[in-house]
C-alpha cells in the first residue's frame, strides 16, 4: 500500500515534535508499505526545523519519504502563523506532481490539527482514486474557541468550520485520537460507520537499548537532589496555558516547608517565562525550571524522576478525551503519575498506574505527594509498573499501526 500522510507540524525523533507522523510511517515502513509525509519546513512545535533553499526538499528518513515545503517562520498565534498555514496548503496544490512522482498514493490522510488540509487531500484522493482519511488530534475550531475565547462568528472560526464539515461529510474514514470525539462529530455530518479511535502510543525500542545520556545541566542538578535524599516530582513536556502548571506551582507552595520534595518542571513554551517569574515572585525554593531535551533523553531523563504530573484540560473539551504524548512516556517509564482531568475514563484510571484528581483540588494533591514520599520504594514501583504492562499490552505503535491498515483495508 502507498501512504500518502499530509501533516503540516510533522516531525521526527530528529526534529521534535510532532512524533505520531514519524512512528506510525516507520512502522508501516516495516510493514512493507510505502510512505510519503508532506510537512512544512518550519513549526513552532520541532525543537529543529528543516533549513531549505528551495519550495521542495526531500529526504528519507529510516525510510520514510519525506517532501518538506518551504514555509515562513514565526511566533505565536497571530498572523505569521496564518501565513505559514496558508502557504503550506496552497503548495500541497502547487507541487502536488512532486508528492506523487513515481508515487501514485492508494490513501491520503489528512492530519495537521487544524482542517484545512482536508481540502487537498481530498482531492489528491480523487485525482488517483485513492481512499481519504481524516486523522483528528483536536476538535478544531472548538479548541481555539474553548482556549482562545474566539467568537463563532470570526472568520477564522467560520473558515475553520466550514473545513470541518467538509470532511465530516467526504471523507471515507475517520481515525481519532480522542476516544469520545464522535459525539461532537455526529453534529457535523459524520457517520459514526466511519469512525475509529487510534489513539498515541509508544515505541518501546527507545526504551531498550537506544536512550541518550541527558544533558550534563539536568543531570548534575538531579543527581544533587538524589544525592540528598530528596524525592522528585518531576513534569516533562510543553509549558502552555493548557498544562496546568499554574495549579502544581500552587501545589509546591503548599509544600514548601517540606525540605525533601523538590519539583522540577523541565521543556520550554509560550507560558514558560510568566512560570518562572511566579515561581521567583512567590519565593518557590522547592521549584526548578530547566530547558527541553532531545526525544532520545526521555527515557533516562524520567528514570530519575520519583512521580510525574499532568493536567488535563479543565475545559469542555475534555469530555471528548485526551491524547497527551507526555503520559504515556510516564507510563513506560514505569513512575507513578498524579493526572489532574474532568474525564472519568482516562488512562491512568483504567491502567491504576497512579492517582487522578480534579482541578483545582490543591490541597488533596499536596496531601498524596506527601504520602508518597514517605512510601517504601517498592510500593512506588509497583504503582509505576502498572502503566508500562498497560502501554505494553495495548499502546506500542506497532500495534496501533497494524491496527490503522486493518481499518485501511476495509
Amino acid at each position: 500500500m502507498k501512504i500518502l500522510l499530509i501533516n503540516h507540524y510533522a516531525g521526527s525523533v530528529y526534529h521534535g515534535m510532532e512524533f505520531r507522523p514519524y512512528y506510525m510511517s516507520r512502522e508501516w515502513v516495516r510493514m512493507g508499505h510505502e510512505v510519503t509525509v508532506a510537512a512544512a519546513s518550519f513549526s513552532h512545535l520541532r525543537q529543529k526545523n528543516i533549513e531549505t533553499d528551495v519550495p521542495v526538499k526531500e529526504e528519507f528518513i529510516d525510510g520514510i519519504r519525506y517532501v518538506w515545503f518551504k514555509t515562513p517562520e514565526y511566533a505565536g498565534n497571530g498572523l505569521g502563523r496564518i501565513k505559514n498555514m496558508l502557504t503550506f496548503l496552497s503548495k500541497l496544490y502547487r507541487y502536488e506532481g512532486v508528492l506523487t512522482e513515481n508515487f501514485v498514493p492508494d490513501v491520503v490522510i489528512a492530519s495537521s490539527t487544524y482542517p484545512l488540509d482536508s481540502y487537498p487531500a481530498n482531492w489528491i484522493a480523487k485525482k488517483y482514486g485513492a481512499k481519504f482519511v481524516f486523522e483528528l488530534h483536536d476538535l478544531w475550531p472548538m479548541s481555539p474557541m474553548v482556549l482562545g475565547n474566539m467568537s463563532k462568528w470570526h472568520p477564522f472560526i467560520m473558515t475553520m468550520q466550514r473545513a470541518e464539515d467538509y470532511w465530516c461529510r467526504n471523507a471515507d474514514l475517520v481515525v481519532s485520537l480522542l476516544p469520545d470525539a464522535y459525539k461532537h462529530l455526529v453534529t457535523r455530518g459524520m457517520s459514526m460507520d466511519k469512525y475509529v479511535v487510534i489513539p498515541n502510543g509508544v515505541s518501546p525500542d527507545e526504551w531498550e537499548g537506544q536512550k541518550k545520556d541527558v544533558p550534563q545541566e539536568h543531570m548534575q542538578y538531579i543527581n544533587e537532589l538524589k544525592e540528598n535524599n530528596n524525592f522528585i516530582v518531576g513534569y516533562v513536556g510543553g509549558h502552555a496555558i493548557s498544562c496546568g502548571l499554574d495549579m502544581y506551582l500552587d501545589v509546591a507552595d503548599k509544600l514548601r516547608e517540606i525540605n525533601n520534595i523538590q519539583f522540577v518542571f523541565i521543556g520550554d513554551g509560550t507560558e514558560k517565562k510568566r512560570l518562572i517569574e511566579k515561581a521567583k515572585k512567590i519565593n518557590l525554593t522547592n521549584v526548578t525550571f530547566l530547558p527541553p531535551v532531545a526525544k532520545q533523553s526521555i527515557p533516562n531523563l524520567l528514570e530519575m524522576m520519583d512521580l510525574l504530573l499532568i493536567c488535563g484540560s479543565d475545559t469542555v473539551l475534555s469530555i471528548y478525551g485526551e491524547s497527551a504524548n507526555k503520559i504515556r512516556d510516564y507510563m513506560m517509564a514505569a513512575k507513578p503519575v498524579i493526572h489532574c482531568t474532568r474525564n472519568d475514563n482516562d488512562i491512568v484510571s483504567l491502567s491504576k498506574c497512579g492517582f487522578v484528581f480534579r482541578h483545582g483540588e490543591i490541597e488533596k494533591i499536596a496531601k498524596k505527594i506527601v504520602e508518597l514520599s514517605k512510601m517504601p520504594k517498592g510500593y512506588i514501583l509497583q504503582i509505576g509498573e502498572k502503566g508500562k504492562s498497560y502501554i505494553l499490552q495495548k499502546l506500542t505503535y506497532k500495534l496501533l499501526a497494524a491496527k490503522f491498515i486493518e481499518e485501511l483495508q476495509k
